[in-house]
């Protein structure tokens, strides 16, 4: 290596004498670039022949990059390589500089020798290369003797990085009992080294702990299991230690390691299992249906969902009176009476078994296992316990006090059959309509019963043991009070009809039905007919209609309103009950004037109103609104009508100070209706052929309310209504005359005052002082 470095040095100087090269010493291999027109800042060469530039030479093979190992601990600077051109005779007149990056802090030059030195450690993983520049110059005049050459330092890896595993320690799971190979997880370490430099990022997996239960790939880190039926119920946690080491695994090569905590999950592999094959409990003879007899357990040895329980009853064998539940709290089977016992004891066999089956586990044999329980009953002494769960009975209202309405009855089924006493539980019958017999259990009346106050009385029987009263049952007791015909019916409600002038035979003008505060128990049956008394009406009669309802029917045609308005028509209710009750009703007909339809057309106000159920105080409320409404409407207009003459003028005294203010569109000369526009004017300019004073005909005067009046033409932010601008004139010749306070000095000093004794009290201050005044002037004239 050397010999052939030397040769192609040799080479170089011979074929491109005159250019700047750069020399390093033997190390590995080095890369090399031919630097001519592909790399504009390539090494040139400079003749020294007067001329102030440079002139291209001939180039040949040069080194355009140094190697520095990193991590160099000598204690004297790293030598990097030696930069040199043939205009050196070694005479000292030629300087070398360094420049780029780390030039004069990581890399020095020797400006004489052109010796490239590192002042100190350097690390690949941070920074992998340096690139700088070196030129030559004149050590006098520091002229450039030849271009810039720019060139790389790399520093050269070595192996002081070990692999790492940056995401450990790892958690995996593997089901239990899998196959061997069975992929767990796979991990994966990284080396900061150069990967493209020897073997130092090259790195190798191995397995320091957790054989033989599982292996790694050496290349990808891909862990399996090696050991085939692995039990979780034998054993559930692993601890693997996995090593990567680089240098391929090679001796001296740096190694990391990390640890894989690998869980056996839960597969269905176990049966449940009775702790025993037989369980003794006891159920009292007093026990309820739906009452918990005990609580069997099968245990599972696996976990979750595959340790759920099932548990029923061997058909056949006792199902019919119990049953087995589950509990979703701790997986137990608990016991329950589906009926009330009447035998010594019992025997049931009952099976646990999985919710969940796994069908790879079908030929280990069937999931489940069967345990016998024996239940004896035990006897107790029991209350009472009545015939019924419930009674119902019925009395007719009013019945004499002491009828009995029926009976109740209970009896002592332990072995000592005690007699049975009888009472009302006074809570439910606090107005004691009842009694009942202490012994025989009949109940009877003790009040008059009203249907139409109670229809349904509910009390409670209680019935007790003689030689224990502390044992006592209850029983509840319905008592229907049933209906006697005691009320008459009538009609549903006061109707009032109408018959047209034109009406015609056998015509049915109104339907009516009838009510009744009676209950019967099959509902009401009413029938209807006309009075006896007025058999012999020959205007209308009553058809019954057979369902309750009946109708008025004309017997005539032709009435008329002159001869009678209205006919009064008695009718006679009766219902079906017993005994028979009856009552006569009046329904009252109006004669009214109709269209050939049939439909009413006049007729009174009332009776106009009355087929909609209105009366004679609902129209006269009605029309009584409709006339303060009118009032009020009629108030209202009159107002508005008042109110807009005032805004219009509201003072006549003095028209000119007037404020019109409306908000519609102004009339033009219709507004000035309002008021006398004359009024406006100056009475004083009248003179003569409305003539102007003659101090009015100033230039200025003139020029100054032309003026204003072109400001108002074009105001934007004038009223938008009509208005009225006028100008008049102060001082001689207005009607103001002359303001100035100058000519206000000029006064009458024998004016009188006293006119201001007449103004009141407010004023007496002032009449006094003027009046005093006036005494002064009088004294100076005389």
């Amino acid at each position: 290596m050397l010999t052939r470095n030397c040769l192609l040095l040799f080479l170089w100087f011979v074929f491109d004498k005159g250019s700047l090269s750069l020399v390093r010493p033997p190390g590995p291999p080095l890369s090399r670039s031919r630097l001519g027109k592909e790399n504009p800042r390539s090494l040139a060469g400079s003749m020294r022949n007067g001329a102030s530039g440079f002139q291209r030479v001939k180039r040949g093979w040069v080194w355009n990059q140094f190697f520095v190992l990193e991590e160099y601990m000598g204690s004297d600077p790293q030598y990097v390589g030696k930069l040199h051109t043939d205009l050196d005779k070694g005479e000292s007149e030629v300087k070398y500089t360094l420049m780029g990056e780390g030039a004069g802090s990581i890399f020095t030059i020797d400006a004489t020798t052109g010796d490239i030195h590192a002042l100190r450690s350097l690390d690949r993983e941070v920074k992998p290369y340096y690139t700088l520049r070196a030129q030559a110059v004149d050590i006098d005049t520091n002229r450039p003797l030849e271009p810039e050459s720019e060139f790389v330092i790399k520093v050269q890896d070595i192996n002081d990085n070990e692999p790492k595993f940056l995401e450990g320690p790892y958690t995996a799971s593997v089901p239990e009992m899998s196959p061997v190979g069975t992929y767990v997880m796979q991990v994966t370490a990284t080396d900061a080294d150069d990967p493209t430099y020897g073997n130092s990022a090259r790195v190798v997996y191995s397995i320091l702990h957790g054989q033989p239960y599982f292996s790694v790939d050496p290349k990808t880190g891909i862990i399996r299991t090696a050991l085939p039926n692995m039990d979780r119920e034998v054993k559930e946690q692993y601890q693997v230690l996995i090593q990567a080491k680089d240098m391929g695994g090679q001796l001296g090569g740096l190694a990391g390691t990390t640890t894989i905590n690998i869980t056996l999950s839960d597969v269905n592999d176990n049966p449940p299992r009775f702790s025993k094959s037989f369980f003794h409990l006891r159920v009292p003879e007093s026990s309820a249906v739906g009452f918990a007899v005990g609580r069997i357990k099968a245990h599972d040895l696996d976990i979750g969902k595959n340790a759920e329980v099932e548990y029923n009853v061997v058909p056949g064998d006792g199902d019919n009176m119990f049953d087995i539940l589950t509990s979703e709290h701790n997986q137990e089977g608990i016991i329950i009476l589906k009926r009330v016992s009447v035998f010594i004891s019992h025997v049931v066999s009952g099976y646990a078994s999985n919710a969940h089956l796994d069908p790879r586990f079908h030929s280990l044999g069937a999931f489940k296992d069967t345990a016998t329980v024996k239940i004896n009953v035990l006897d107790v002494d029991e209350p009472p316990v009545f015939t019924k769960p419930s009674y119902e009975m019925d009395v007719y209202e009013d019945s004499p006090v002491g009828d009995i309405i029926g009976a109740v009855t209970a009896q002592d089924l332990d072995a000592s059959n005690s007699p049975v006493r009888y009472s009302i539980d006074w809570k439910s019958d606090l107005d004691s309509y009842f009694d009942i017999d202490p012994v025989e259990g009949t109940i009877s009346t003790n009040e008059l019963l009203d249907r139409e106050h109670i229809a349904q009385h509910n009390i409670t029987i209680v019935a007790t043991k003689l030689n224990s009263p502390v044992l006592t049952s209850r029983v509840a007791v319905t008592i229907h009070v049933l209906d006697v015909n005691e009320f008459s019916p009538e009609l549903a409600i006061p109707y009032e009809s109408f018959v047209c002038e034109n009406a015609k035979v056998g015509q049915v003008i109104q339907t009516f039905s009838a009510k009744d505060q009676d209950l019967p128990q099959n509902g009401h049956k009413f029938s209807f007919k006309p009075s006896e008394k007025d058999i012999n009406n020959k205007n209308f009669t009553i058809r019954d209609f057979g369902n309750n309802t009946a109708g008025i029917v004309t017997l005539q045609s032709g009435f008329r309103r002159r001869s009678q308005k209205i006919y009064f028509l008695p009718v006679v209710i009766q219902d079906s009950g017993y005994p028979v009750q009856s009552s006569t009703g009046i329904l009252i007909i109006r004669v009214c004037g109709c269209e050939s339809d049939g439909s009413l057309l006049t007729c009174s106000a009332e009776a106009i109103f009355l087929p909609v159920g209105l009366s004679t105080g609902a129209l006269i409320a009605i029309l009584l609104c409709i006339v303060i409404l009118l009032v009020i409407v009629v108030l209202y207009v009159g107002l508005r009508r008042q109110n807009k003459k005032e805004t219009l003028m509201t003072s006549k005294e003095d028209i000119r100070d007037n404020v019109i203010h409306y908000d519609d569109e102004g009339g033009g000369e219709e507004d000035t209706h309002a008021f006398d526009m004359g009024t406006l004017c100056n009475p004083k300019t009248k003179t003569g052929k409305n003539q102007l004073p003659v101090s009015q005909d100033s230039a200025d005067i003139c020029n100054f309310i032309n003026q204003r009046l072109k400001e108002n033409d074009v105001d934007n932010s004038a009223p938008p209504y009509d208005s009225l601008a006028t100008y008049a004139y102060e001082g001689e010749g207005s009607v103001a005359e002359s303001l100035s306070s100058i000519e206000s000095l000029v006064v009458d000093t024998n004016e009188d005052y006293d006119y201001l004794n007449e103004w009141g009290p407010r004023f007496k201050t002032l009449a006094g002082i003027f009046g005093e005044a006036n005494q002064d002037n009088a004294v100076q004239s005389m």
